[in-house]
């Protein structure tokens, strides 16, 4: 099927619905699942073009399909109409009903009996399909009459359908025992990394001193297996032509440790300046997907060595997203400080070093400690400004005239 613009294949059981599939192995968490028996409408899509329930439709019925979800309906910089009144008239209260109401409204306004002319007075039983009643119901009717007004032509259409690359992972229909999985048809070959636009998730950026001479450090930079055997977790599995790599990572976070597979892509490289950027994406079998803008850059020390600095933009989407920013970034950070560290040995003593992947325990226990000298820092600074002398106004109580 298409799914956002981009083509999907997925292998599945025929009794799994289509909101499962988007959720679990496309990575596409928009689609909210609330009743699951067709009545609150939280989990509506458009397939070819029109509503339908997700959790009522199989997959296997949208062979061939082409199904717009929410992601698809704008982007962060460039958002629907739809999207940009429901903001402005803040129709929400805490969000879960929001894709289901874009959707639906889309579908009355683009396919309706009247289409952008229906009136603010009918709206009420026209939009009575998707059950949310929560405070934020009234600007949700008032963003769909103003979009309703501004564009009495018709409705622009989705903003965000684009050819991309997707790695979606399902589970084969044949297999028998719990845990085991098959790549979708494609996946394996795929040979597109795509340059992650938009807003990151988060953004992270590491500046370590190492003892190692400039440029054996970017020696070891160069050489992507000894670079992926630095990063804890990584795996490098193949090599492809036009700077493409495929490989592995298992990353530990929070309570559980998510295993990806997927491609990363050398974009730019000057050796002369020890620079690099490259542009990695992967999935795992839970549906996560991750896309990250990497850049690596070398210096010398100011008292010999080299200072490697590592910066990146993370973009989450599944249930790797549900982390939350800082927990993401926390981590990221610490694999890029255990990177540095495997690079400054690995150019010292010129052999691969051993990196192991710290257990969830161990990292929570190390985002938690951070977080806490960064909570007690701001203390600090909080305190000496509460203490700080403060210049007396008026008069002064004593000078030369008394």
């Amino acid at each position: 099927m298409t799914v956002n613009g981009a083509e999907v294949t997925v292998a599945v059981t025929p009794r799994m619905h289509l909101a499962d599939v988007l959720r679990e192995q496309v990575g596409l968490t928009g689609t909210h699942l609330g009743c699951e028996h067709g009545v609150c409408g939280m989990c509506t899509v458009l397939v070819d073009g029109d509503a339908a329930r997700a959790c009522l439709l199989l997959a296997v019925q949208c062979d061939g399909a082409e199904v717009v979800t929410v992601e698809g309906l704008g982007r962060a910089d460039d958002q629907h109409p739809l999207q940009r009144a429901f903001s402005a008239h803040h129709g929400l209260q805490c969000g879960f009903c929001t894709p289901g109401m874009l959707m639906s409204s889309y579908d009355l306004l683009a396919n309706g009996p009247r289409g952008t002319s229906v009136t603010p007075e009918e709206l009420p039983a026209e939009m009575s399909g998707v059950l949310c009643r929560c405070t934020g119901y009234r600007g949700i009717l008032a963003a769909v009459a103003d979009t309703a007004a501004a564009h009495p032509d018709g409705l622009p259409p989705p903003a965000n359908l684009e050819s991309r690359t997707v790695l979606a992972r399902s589970r084969g229909p044949a297999a028998a025992e719990p845990g085991t999985e098959q790549p979708a048809s494609g996946r394996a070959g795929a040979t597109e990394v795509r340059v992650p636009s938009g807003a990151p998730s988060a953004s992270v950026a590491v500046s370590s001193a190492l003892t190692s001479d400039i440029d054996d450090v970017w020696a070891v930079v160069l050489d992507f297996r000894r670079l992926a055997r630095c990063l804890p977790g990584a795996e490098l599995v193949e090599t492809l032509d036009g700077g493409l790599f495929r490989g592995r990572a298992r990353v530990p976070l929070g309570p559980v440790t998510l295993a990806f597979e997927g491609l990363a892509q050398v974009l730019e490289s000057d050796p002369e300046q020890h620079r690099m950027r490259l542009v990695a994406q992967g999935t795992d079998v839970g549906g996560s997907a991750t896309q990250a803008d990497i850049r690596l850059a070398a210096r010398p020390g100011p008292d010999g060595g080299t200072v490697l600095e590592a910066a990146a933009d993370l973009h989450l989407t599944g249930r790797i997203a549900q982390f939350g920013r800082a927990l993401a970034g926390d981590v990221s950070r610490r694999m890029f400080e255990q990177l540095a560290r495997a690079v400054d040995e690995a150019a010292r003593t010129g052999t691969d070093p051993v990196v192991s992947v710290p257990g969830p325990a161990r990292v929570l226990l190390g985002v938690a400690r951070d977080a806490v000298r960064r909570v007690a820092a701001e203390a600090v600074v909080r305190l000496r400004t509460r203490l700080r002398p403060r210049p007396r106004r008026g008069r002064r109580a004593h000078g030369p005239n008394g």
